[in-house]
């Protein structure tokens, strides 16, 4: 039976002060390293094996599965980075804290932008999405769509070629496929793979570092589903 677990990065820098990352290349935090063991901890300690593990190419996300697989003694697994795998892009919304973006736009307003299914945050003056990092942009023709904001829709558009071209493919193979992403990337591919509806989706929460297990069945169709860790999902 295909098994595939999926991993949300451990907290990063800007998790910690509450401020939209989104394609902004920010690193994992003291408490981020810390997720990121226990989570390889407990993948370890439920004997789960990896054949093949996904990630974006973003440095928090990346750092988490070199951790998580060096906890399961697991360094060797072949691993494949995709720009389909980053997260959301916030648009102008990136670097900005929660708490400052509620007290300018109102709580129900961020709240629809963040946790909404159709809506986006607005956009970038300049436009288009790059990787950032220190405040300065470095171009990649092959980082992204043009759009520099996203909704969890075209995050999940985006993401299904990937899923559908290589990691199901995998998964059909009999392989145990481990994904560390991205809080939307995640909400994104669990709505798809458990069919949710675009209204129930506002109600899913994606937390740092706590595996998401999926048994799949020869369809895909999830039969068993578990998460590790303390957090429900």
């Amino acid at each position: 039976m295909p098994r595939l677990i999926l991993l949300r990065h451990g907290q990063s820098l800007w998790n910690r002060e509450r401020r939209f990352t989104g394609w902004t290349d920010i690193d994992l935090s003291p408490q981020g390293v810390k997720e990121a063991r226990h989570a390889g901890r407990l993948m370890r300690g439920a004997g789960i094996a990896i054949d093949l593990a996904y990630t974006s190419l973003l440095k928090r996300a990346l750092r988490t599965l070199w951790i998580v697989l060096d906890e399961m003694g697991l360094v060797g697994v072949p691993v494949i980075q995709s720009w389909r795998l980053n997260e959301r892009s916030y648009g102008s919304f990136e670097g900005l804290c929660l708490d400052e973006a509620e007290e300018i736009y109102g709580a129900e307003q961020v709240r629809v932008w963040r946790k909404s299914f159709h809506h986006r945050f607005p956009a970038r003056p300049e436009g288009g999405i790059g990787l950032q990092e220190g405040g300065h942009r470095r171009t990649n023709p092959i980082a992204g769509p043009p759009s520099s904001s996203e909704s969890l829709k075209e995050v999940q558009e985006r993401l299904l070629p990937l899923w559908q071209e290589e990691i199901a493919a995998d998964l059909e193979e009999g392989r145990s496929i481990l994904v560390v992403s991205h809080g939307n990337t995640i909400r994104a591919l669990v709505k798809h793979i458990e069919g949710i509806s675009d209204l129930d989706i506002e109600d899913l929460a994606v937390h740092n570092a706590d595996p998401l297990v999926y048994e799949l069945d020869g369809r895909l169709w999830p039969a068993e589903r578990i998460v590790l860790g303390n957090n429900d999902m």
